[in-house]
């Protein structure tokens, strides 16, 4: 055991590497519903790791800390500068009413129960799910004109208050929100739910596609064989036939007159015995399919290319535009949505959602309708492991430059620090990407690794730093914590959903989506939505999480000033 503990103390990577390990570990297991997350379970291991008295150069954590950052920026980044536009406004307003209480409510606390700078700091980052507060907090606690041990103190104080009422309020919300908050508004959720999509048609996709290497048996489309024998439809040439259904979206590939086949942009005129191919929901086939006549077997016929593509959209001019408008357009003849992706959260399939410049659409048609959808729609993202590293190190560096830039106000010289700037500039290339989508691309897992696994190797390493005194912070105000962590988390989020509500006349599942949002729990958000048995509450979560994420994580510095007067 003595080897081991000088093998640590002598090469802290070992011990980063044990945290992470012993932290996802903790973050799996289940106790009934509940899971503590891979982010509390990587601070619990690091104070674990940490009562071993490792030192971990400041460096490390700094780089983890960046990465993490410019990643959050370049997620949100299109969805925040969206929240500039004047459609925005009631969600935007909302989250800042939100996200104003958090700080006032974590403020006053404080100083009614006198904890120090770093006690309040943890407090605000764990009873509103964001971790990033510990390291702007931190930061700006380290420039504080302190004896370095008291610094020393207050920032290891941080993770102590982040671990007691992070537990507290994360598991109060994402109760709270899908069951108090519909009382809160006088309504019943489901039934809410089902009112706003009784007159839509939506996209049912399973879960069970989500899974690498797992497909849905419950297909969405599907191509079909019929011959025709309505006497109605002969005649007819396959822009009439596709012209017929009012309330379906059906296209003819081809067909097979006798032994000659012909594509649909032919004038032919359909005769009796004549096979098409039909595309369509697979709803529809199973409900008119024979209104055309019997299905039958054509392998010849149906052996067309179909292809499964994602295209960001980058089109100024579909821009704001429902998918109903967008089925209408020439260019979307023969082709299917499957998905509709906003910062990585499936956005409901409902005729009337509406499209923004940066959401990613899985298209799925013939290889030829699809490709020319594409070509207007915007960018065709096809899947790549690479990662554009110029674009992920430009962008830290430079975003480092500005965050380092000082200005004076009263004679107090105020800096976003290089985290914050790391912060911006993931902003402005996230933003970037989503309008020029032929550069900086980050695969999904590529992000997964510089989000999560930076933000845990982060959190690690502030854990392995305060093991030593954590045991002894954690008696001194664990019990008040809880109490505190509790009404902190539950109160603002209260205030948001009165106000969305009764002075904004918001609709109510986007005002729980929103809230959601603001406080950057995306746990809740699928609380909500299983509990509403609906996907709309992800329409209100999107603007809230961007902005959310920015004024919480700057909030970390604003408190420690505050605490200072």
């Amino acid at each position: 055991m003595s080897f081991v503990v000088e093998a640590l103390r002598n090469n802290p990577e070992l011990a980063i590497f044990l945290t992470v390990a012993l932290g996802f570990l903790i973050g799996r297991l289940k106790f009934g519903s509940f899971s503590l997350g891979v982010v509390v379970g990587c601070l619990l291991a690091g104070v674990l790791v940490g009562q071993l008295d490792i030192k971990i150069p400041a460096t490390v954590k700094s780089v983890f800390f960046d990465l993490f950052l410019f990643t959050t920026g370049y997620k949100v980044g299109p969805q925040f500068f969206r929240a500039l536009k004047k459609d925005a406004f009631p969600q935007m307003a909302l989250t800042v009413v939100l996200c104003v209480s958090c700080l006032l409510i974590a403020l006053t606390f404080a100083k009614l129960l006198g904890y120090d700078m770093g006690t309040a700091a943890g407090l605000l980052a764990g009873a509103f799910s964001e971790s990033t507060v510990i390291g702007t907090a931190g930061e700006a606690i380290q420039r504080l004109d302190l004896p370095e041990a008291e610094r020393r103190a207050l920032v290891n104080n941080i993770p102590v208050a982040y671990a007691v009422t992070y537990l507290v309020g994360t598991t109060a919300l994402v109760w709270f929100l899908p069951k108090i908050g519909p009382k809160l508004m006088g309504i019943d959720l489901r039934e809410a739910a089902r009112a706003a999509t009784a007159a839509l048609h939506s996209d049912k996709s399973g879960s069970a596609g989500e899974v690498d290497g797992i497909t849905s048996a419950a297909r969405l489309f599907d191509v079909r064989a019929y011959r025709v024998e309505n006497a109605q439809l002969l005649g007819k040439t396959i822009a009439e036939l596709e012209a017929l259904p009012k309330k379906s979206r059906i296209f003819v590939l081809r067909g097979r007159s006798g032994d000659t086949l012909f594509d649909h942009a032919s004038e032919h005129r359909v005769r009796a015995g004549d096979i098409i191919a039909v595309m369509a929901r697979f709803e529809v086939h199973a409900a008119r399919g024979d209104v055309i006549g019997p299905e039958v077997s054509d392998p010849d016929l149906l052996d067309i290319p179909i292809e499964a593509l994602d295209v960001i959209v980058t089109s100024r001019k579909l821009d704001d535009t429902s998918l109903a408008e967008l089925a209408e357009g020439e260019f979307a003849r023969g082709v299917f949505l499957a998905k509709l992706t906003r910062s990585g959260i499936a956005m409901p399939v409902i005729p009337t959602t509406r499209l923004n410049r940066g959401d990613v659409l899985s298209l799925v048609g013939p290889l030829t309708e699809v490709e020319r959808a594409a070509a207007v729609i915007g960018y065709s993202d096809r899947r790549t492991p690479a990662t554009d590293m110029v674009f992920v190190g430009f962008g830290i560096f430079l975003g480092g430059l500005f965050g380092l830039l000082s200005v004076a106000v009263w004679g107090v010289p105020l800096t976003l620090t290089a985290s914050g700037g790391a912060l911006f500039m993931g902003l402005l290339f996230g933003w970037l990407r989503s309008a020029y989508p032929f550069f900086g691309r980050i695969p999904e897992p590529a992000i997964w690794i510089f989000d999560t696994v930076g933000l845990c190797m982060f959190i690690g390493i502030v854990g392995l730093g305060a093991g030593p005194s954590f045991v002894a912070g954690l008696k001194a105000t664990g019990v008040s914590l809880v109490a505190v962590g509790l009404v902190s988390s539950l109160l603002p989020h209260t205030i948001g959903i009165l106000f969305g509500r009764y002075v904004l006349r918001m609709d109510p599942l986007i005002v729980l989506g929103a809230c959601a949002g603001a406080g950057t729990i995306t746990a809740a958000l699928r609380a909500i939505q299983d509990e509403a048995q609906s996907s709309i509450p992800a329409l209100g979560y999107t603007v809230p999480y961007a902005i959310g994420n920015i004024l919480l994580t700057a909030w970390g510095p604003v408190l420690i000033a505050l605490m200072t007067i």
